[in-house]
């Protein structure tokens, strides 16, 4: 029963809404600024957020970033523990749950979980408590991908706001974002912007208060001061309580993330799927260093701990926990948004590239203490005149993989065989040493056992073991030709002229390929409202063409190339094992401002299709032009025009990560050379003092693997990680062992599922490995690891990633999320 109307009282109308008033300081760590200032104001906004709290009882913050939080603990325990009693009371709302907001784009998937690994974990053993909610309100984009890994992290709500409407539109603010694998999370947008500036937030509140659309209706509404911290102010507060009792405003509450979306209606949202772009396109070639430290970095740190966890099993060497938890502490820590995407200042690279260079190094320890006590106690049986070495391969499938490394001794007319005797593709190449000729540098083609080693050995005399095909060069044309591929070269670019592919006799290219086009580039750093670079200024030309190598292994030559004051060296591998890519080593000596370069690949296609390797799975893109992140590979496949048939070409890298597709030619993006911190509007003058990127000398290497059918057909996965996470290889005295000359570790069918990490677990309570289907078939892996005498069938449905604990103890293989806590924990 209503209540009675009383004559000539109208009821209240309704107010517009619910505005959730969520009271943060976005903090960049570093940006504008290096890493030492950003700690101290993250202390300064821990302080006022402490002293705010204190003063109103209603207020609420929240807080992400687990690095952050570390440091305090570490430098002001006393705060900290202030922290720890407003988030047991849920004060101070714990968001993102990984250890920085990073760039969500950039790193490898592992990059990823163990932002969640190390962030989750700290928030759990600190405060008894995971986050729940994603947190990336200033990352430039975000992968398709991530609705996986963010439930995999526990997290199954997730904030951002870039890309603005402007930029991408989406079903709402409110929406559930799909992945491929069927991950769904509940996602915001925020409105408008993740921090406020002025002490009144009234204009701030009427603006976003125009995106609610009934009285049922709520919204997300972000202040405090940010970017160099800040956080709510005791003005922001006040004019909360302030308008809050404004009938035509909606309802104010200060309120967490968690909340709203507890309250939020669900049921109504829409569903996007896909990833989540464009906004400063730019950011995936700015400071070509840092990626590639990164990437090498993740990779190394990955590998670092499969040998490891090897040795601690089979030999028992103490796991390095501690000395790799620090390393990916500090790669994690640069994965920041506005240190990867490359648009901080100047100095805060020589930073990264030292925290990079801490984690390399104790990847490089932790590997070499790994095999050096494993081939300790390979049996290398003893033979004068010879040298040998022991050859580990990170992989959970048989790899024939090149192999370089420096050795002293050998004079020409060796052969290299391996345990059986049999004979093996080998010639030097150039040394790392300018000395008589006692030291040299060999290069062969290894054939290792999965996840496991192989012993070679060199000996002097008889006559050198025939690649596959002995004409992989030819004896005076500049042309390589094994039994599957014929290139030729063009002498005015130095770019590939012709790619015949032998196996099906057709042409690859359309028209001269690996040609270094520059282009100008007049945007600022992020490049904001730029989403594709169209205008070429030139081409390098002028090359000059030469053999490097001519052998049984492999053939190479060497193009050099000018434009302007810069240099392009390519060099050309092509093996006479007709299964290899062809291997192109890139030098670039950049000498030029506001220019981008990239190497273009025009291919014979019609009905294109160009897929993207993306963190812990591939997305497909249109070639419309528009510039794109991607990780390790690109694939373009389509109708091949003069054979119809469906055929294509992948590319593999190890360092670059943005591309773009126009039409059937495919474009690497090598570089931008952009001012440093430089924003919009800011016009930079002619007369201007200004440091660009990227100048300088740097290198990479692509491979080029044309194939039939499509990149599942081509198996790219698998080529890239062979590729870009190579064998270690060490020099071995003789001596005997109880491990065999050669042995498989570890296996994982069918081939479109991948074991990507095998380690000790956090708790040192077993071994965590880490399964991803790669083609978006459901399968059921076999998972053979003989040195923890495990056998697994593991379901993976399409596209899928599983993480698992074997337990020390024998029990069975149990799912655990990426944070290796169970799930609700």
């Amino acid at each position: 029963m209503s209540a009675p109307q009383v004559e000539g009282r109208r009821p209240a109308p309704a107010r517009p809404g619910t505005l959730h008033m969520i009271g943060n300081a976005h903090i960049d760590p570093v940006w504008l600024w290096t890493w030492e200032e950003g700690f101290q104001e993250i202390k300064a906004t821990y302080r006022s957020a402490l002293d705010r709290l204190s003063e109103d009882p209603a207020f609420i913050f929240t807080c992400s970033s687990a690095a952050h939080l570390a440091w305090i603990e570490a430098n002001e325990p006393e705060m900290f523990a202030e922290i720890r009693g407003r988030v047991a009371e849920g004060r101070w709302a714990l968001v993102g749950g990984w250890w920085v907001q990073p760039d969500c784009h950039l790193p490898g998937g592992e990059g990823f979980a163990r932002q969640a690994l190390y962030g989750q974990r700290f928030f759990h053993s600190r405060f008894g408590r995971t986050a729940t909610v994603g947190y990336n309100p200033d990352s430039f984009g975000h992968a398709a991908t991530l609705p996986q890994l963010l439930l995999a992290s526990g997290l199954t709500r997730y904030t951002f706001m870039r890309p603005g409407p402007h930029e991408q539109a989406l079903p709402g603010r409110l929406f559930w974002w799909a992945a491929l694998d069927g991950s769904r999370v509940l996602t915001f947008r925020i409105p408008y912007e993740y921090c406020t500036w002025g002490k009144d937030l009234e204009p701030h509140i009427r603006k976003v208060a125009n995106d609610l659309t009934s009285p049922d209706d709520r919204l997300m509404c972000f202040y405090g001061v940010g970017n160099h911290g800040g956080g709510p102010t005791r003005e922001n507060l006040a004019s909360i309580h302030r308008l809050d009792a404004e009938p035509e405003l909606p309802n104010l509450v200060l309120s967490t993330p968690d909340a709203f979306f507890e309250a939020a209606d669900a049921e109504r949202a829409g569903v996007w799927h896909g990833e989540l772009v464009h906004h400063a396109v730019g950011c995936y070639s700015a400071h070509s260093g840092v990626k590639r430290l990164n990437r090498q970095a993740e990779l190394a740190l990955v590998r670092a701990e499969k040998l490891a966890t090897l040795a601690t099993t089979l030999v028992g060497l103490p796991y390095p926990q501690a000395d790799l938890d620090r390393a990916w502490q500090r790669v994690l820590f640069n994965q920041f948004h506005d240190i990867l995407a490359g648009t901080s200042v100047e100095r805060a690279y020589d930073d990264a590239q030292h925290e990079y260079g801490e984690a390399l190094s104790i990847a490089q320890h932790v590997t070499n203490a790994a095999v050096q006590r494993l081939s300790w106690r390979v049996t290398v049986p003893p033979e004068e005149g010879t040298r040998s070495f022991v050859v580990w391969n990170p992989h959970p499938w048989p790899a024939r993989v090149p192999v370089e490394h420096e050795v002293g001794g050998v004079r020409d007319g060796f052969t290299l065989s391996d345990e059986s005797g049999a004979a093996v593709p080998a010639q030097f190449t150039r040394s790392g040493a300018t000395v008589s000729g006692w030291r040299r540098r060999l290069a062969w083609l290894a054939e290792l056992p999965a996840f496991g080693h192989r012993v070679f050995t060199v000996r002097p005399g008889g006559e050198t073991a025939p690649g596959a095909n002995a004409d992989v060069a030819g004896p005076d044309d500049l042309v390589l030709e094994n039994a599957a591929l014929l290139m030729e070269f063009d002498t005015e670019s130095g770019g590939i002229a012709r790619l015949v592919d032998l196996r099906a006799d057709c042409e690859v290219f359309s028209a001269p390929a690996a040609v270094g086009v520059v282009l100008d580039d007049d945007t600022d750093t992020w490049s904001h409202g730029r989403v594709r670079f169209d205008r070429v200024a030139g081409h390098f030309g002028n090359a000059r063409l030469s053999w490097l190598e001519r052998g049984p292994l492999r053939g190479a030559i060497r193009s050099v190339s000018t434009y302007g004051r810069s240099t392009l060296t390519q060099d050309y591998f092509l093996y006479s094992d007709p299964a290899l890519p062809v291997e192109v080593r890139v030098r670039v000596d950049w000498h030029e401002a506001r220019r981008m370069l990239k190497l273009r690949f025009p291919l014979h296609l019609q009905f294109p299709q160009v897929t993207y390797e993306a963190p812990y799975g591939q997305v497909s893109r249109p070639g419309n032009g528009e510039e794109y992140p991607g990780g390790r590979w690109v694939d373009l496949s389509g109708v091949h025009r003069p054979t119809g048939e469906v055929r294509g070409l992948g590319l593999v890298n190890d360092a670059k990560s943005s591309y773009s597709v126009t039409e059937s030619a495919l474009h690497l993006t090598v570089l931008r050379s952009p001012i440093y911190a430089h924003h919009d509007p800011y016009v930079p003058t002619a007369a201007g003092d200004y440091r660009y990127m990227d100048q300088g000398e740097q290198t990479f290497t692509y491979w080029l693997s044309p194939h039939a059918g499509t990149w599942r057909d081509a198996g790219l996965p698998r080529l890239c990680a062979a590729l870009t996470e190579g064998p270690v290889a060490l020099p071995e005295t003789f001596h005997e062992g109880p491990l065999p000359a050669a042995q498989a570790h570890g296996t994982v069918t069918p081939e479109h599922v991948m074991l990507s990490v095998i380690k000790r677990a956090q708790d040192d309570s077993g071994v965590v490995v880490r399964l991803h289907e790669t083609h978006g078939r459901p399968a059921t892996a076999q998972l053979s690891l003989p040195f923890l005498n495990r056998e697994l069938d593991v379901t993976l449905g399409a596209h899928e990633l599983v993480t698992l604990l074997l337990p020390d103890d024998g029990s069975a293989a149990r799912r655990v999320l990426l944070t290796e806590l169970e799930p609700g924990a």
